[in-house]
Parts: structure tokens; C-alpha cells; sequence
């Protein structure tokens, strides 16, 4: 069996959200099994990997960075980033090479899908989102608040204001998802697409992604406690996740306080400032470490994942079940149809702030239906996602199979016995 080398590439390096909680996760197991791992990172922010020096930069800018204008450039195509990538490739790639891309869309830009063409039979596209076929990423009408069943860039999707901010936001985005859709050419793409949830697959074969090109994997979820939380006995309300408006944070903050209920966040965001003004009583703890998370999460009666559009995965949701911590879902999540049959928790519409406050209350106040959850869930909720030797075992299981199948063909430019040493993160 032909042991890979595998590259990993994200927009950054360091856990600030569930994409890059999940590369560098990805790093760190092939690493523990002896696979050799780059990590090709678009930033230049500091990461933590077992072996730092495999972690590189590929000299990027966040699109939030600099003036708006050359930003909004940058965001459509980055000549820099491309460039880096592809020296990269030409002095490093090898026959045993996997090339794992994760996110793009804040630092790297479609420019990427150029450079990893010419190893496109060997590279594997993690979907942490909808970017891959939806303009806005979500699958989702912001200003209309509903989940969007349109076909990704018909006439109908361009001409349609579904985006966060506003139309000429809108407009951006589809300009650069029709240049992604440019340089992929999905239909004729040989990369592998990794779903990670079995509901994604319809939404990527609508917006032109080939269904024989898309692998389901889930995430792995190691629980914040191998006891169950006696939820029960516990009276705070806990987010774990970004504070921004997508995630709803805002929407929990006030329905907890129409709840009377304590809520304890972790997380950081735009979103911080401006909520601790105005609910000076919710316990906002910001970033925090795995293992700080599981001491908090002890003290959680319920976790609330309110997410404004059609949440693929929830690590925070699935983290929680499986230590015993039952869950108030939005009900756009994909997960949520599984934690409602399982009775693992509730669902709940984001937007209707006073059925949100509801179903706190009610669950604050019934300690057996809670309890009865928090049973379930900790008995049942891991088979909604796999362990971290699972999910390593499936990837390993991918990478191999994709080097043992793939067609032979001329390499394009020589293999250096010596990788080219790049900006460390």
C-alpha cells in the first residue's frame, strides 16, 4: 500500500472556526500515524501542529484586509496566492502527493483552483459550506429568512437578493463563483468532493457537481465528556461558536433574557462588543480552548445552535449530544431533522425569537424531559458522526484507494528530492 504525502490547504492555520478546527484535526491524525503532512496555509497567522515546520505560508490577505476595492479583487482572484501555490506544487509534488483543500473563499480565492489542476486527479475538496455551487454559501434567503431550493447561478439565483448584506454584495459573489466555476469546470472536474453530511449531496448535484465525484464523510466529534453531563441538575444556557449574525447568537441572547434564563457563551466575533453592552448579564468567556470547553460545558442544562441558514455539520451540536448535553437546533440545520427523531432535543425556528424563548423556558423547567435527552443522546448521538480513528481510517482508506486507481501520466515538472522551504505561519 503506497503511503501518501499529504497537503493540506485552508485558508488559515489556526482553530478559529469548525473548517479549520478540522484541517488542522486532519494534520494532527495523519501526523500521530506517521503519514508526512504539509500544511499550506493562506495567511500567515501562527498554528499549532505536533511539527511546526510543516506548516507553511502561502503570503495571503484575509478579503477583510486593505482597501475595499483591491480586496473585493483579491476575493475574485489572487495572482499572488496562485502563484505561491503553484511554485509550491512545481518543487514538491511527487506521485504519492494528496492534496487536501479545505476552505478558500477568505484568503485564497477561486486562484487556487488553477494552481491544483494539474494535480486535480490526486485532490480531494472538503464542502464545510455551499461556496462550492451557491453564491452566498448558504443555501439560504437572508433578508427573507427561509432556506433556498433555487438552482445556484440560473437566472433566477442571480437576479434574486438573497445575501446577508445586499445585492451588490450579491452580484460580487456571483461573479466569483462564475469564476470558480471557470477554472473547476465541475462537470468535468476529477477531484473528489467530500460532503459532510449525507443532506449536502442534493444541493451539490443541483448546482453542477457530478453525484460520482462526491463522497459522503462526516466530521469526527470527540465529546466534551466521556461521563454523561447530568443535565438535569445544571441551569445555564450554553453557545459554543462565532458571534456573528449567522451563527444567532443575537437571536439566543435575547430570547434567553425573555426566558430568564443564564446564558454562558464561548466564542469570539464581530458580534462581542455590541452584545456584552446590551446583555450585560450574559457570561461572555470568548475563545477558549477544547479542554477549558469541557470544564464549562459541565454546568450546561441545554445547548443552543440557533444558526440563521442550513448549518451543515454542527461540531458544537454533536460535541454536546454526546456528552449528554441535549440541544435547541435551528431547524435549517441539517442535523436537526436526526436530533427531532431521536429525540436528542428540540428544533427551533431562529427567526421567531418568542417560540425560541418558549422551548428555553419549558426545558429549564422540566428536569425529566431533559433528563430523558440527555440519556439518549449519550447513549445513541455518536453514530451521527464518526471518531477521530474512524474519520482517519476513511480518509487514510480515500487518500490510498485515489493513488492506487488514478491513471498514470507523465509528472509535468521534476521532484526534488528536498522540499522547498516557504514562509513559516
Amino acid at each position: 500500500m503506497t503511503t501518501p504525502h499529504v497537503v493540506i490547504i485552508n485558508d488559515d492555520c489556526v482553530a478559529s472556526g469548525g473548517a479549520a478546527g478540522i484541517a488542522l484535526t486532519s494534520a494532527r491524525v495523519l501526523q500521530a500515524r506517521g503519514v508526512r503532512v504539509s500544511y499550506l496555509a493562506g495567511d500567515a497567522r501562527s498554528g499549532s501542529l505536533p511539527q511546526p515546520e510543516s506548516v507553511l505560508s502561502l503570503s495571503g490577505r484575509h478579503i477583510m484586509e486593505g482597501a475595499r476595492g483591491a480586496a473585493a479583487l483579491r476575493g475574485l482572484y489572487d495572482h499572488n496566492t496562485r502563484r505561491s501555490l503553484e511554485q509550491w506544487i512545481a518543487e514538491n509534488d511527487s506521485p504519492q502527493a494528496i492534496y487536501h483543500l479545505h476552505n478558500w473563499h477568505k484568503v485564497l480565492s477561486p486562484s487556487v483552483f488553477a494552481a491544483l489542476k494539474p494535480v486535480q486527479d490526486r485532490l480531494f475538496i472538503s464542502t464545510h459550506d455551499y461556496f462550492l455551487v451557491c453564491p452566498n454559501g448558504g443555501q439560504f434567503n437572508y433578508p427573507r429568512h427561509h432556506a433556498c431550493d433555487l438552482k445556484p447561478m440560473s437566472s433566477e439565483c442571480v437576479f434574486t437578493q438573497c445575501d446577508r448584506r445586499n445585492y451588490i454584495h450579491k452580484l460580487w459573489r456571483v461573479a466569483r463563483t462564475a469564476m470558480q466555476n471557470r477554472v473547476l469546470e465541475p462537470a468535468q472536474m476529477e477531484a473528489t468532493i467530500l460532503a459532510v453530511h449525507d443532506g449536502m449531496v442534493p444541493y451539490l448535484v443541483g448546482g453542477g457537481i457530478p453525484r460520482h465525484r462526491i463522497h459522503v464523510l462526516r466530521n469526527p466529534i470527540t465529546p466534551w465528556s466521556r461521563e454523561r453531563v447530568t443535565a438535569e441538575r445544571n441551569k445555564e444556557i450554553l453557545f459554543v461558536g462565532r458571534l456573528e449574525r449567522d451563527k444567532g447568537i443575537d437571536l439566543l441572547a435575547a430570547a434567553a433574557r425573555d426566558a430568564g434564563a443564564i446564558l454562558t457563551v464561548v466564542g469570539d466575533g464581530p458580534l462581542r462588543k455590541e452584545l456584552a453592552l446590551q446583555y450585560p448579564d450574559v457570561n461572555f468567556l470568548g475563545f477558549r480552548p477544547p479542554h477549558e470547553i469541557a470544564t464549562i460545558a459541565r454546568n450546561a442544562r441545554i445547548l443552543v445552535s440557533p444558526s440563521r441558514w442550513r448549518e451543515t455539520f454542527g461540531l458544537t451540536t454533536l460535541e454536546a449530544l454526546t456528552s449528554g448535553i441535549p440541544v435547541v437546533v435551528s431547524r435549517f440545520a441539517l442535523i436537526a431533522g436526526e436530533v427531532a427523531e431521536h429525540g436528542f432535543g428540540r428544533t427551533c425556528n431562529p427567526y421567531d425569537e418568542d417560540e425560541l424563548a418558549t422551548t428555553l423556558k419549558t426545558l429549564l423547567h422540566d428536569s425529566e424531559t431533559v433528563a430523558a435527552m440527555s440519556r439518549r443522546a449519550f447513549m445513541a448521538a455518536a453514530h451521527l458522526a464518526t471518531t477521530p480513528e474512524q474519520w482517519g481510517n476513511e480518509l487514510l482508506a480515500l487518500y490510498t484507494g485515489r493513488l492506487a486507481t488514478r491513471r498514470d501520466r507523465t509528472p509535468r515538472h521534476p521532484f526534488p528530492s528536498e522540499p522547498r522551504r516557504m514562509a513559516p505561519c
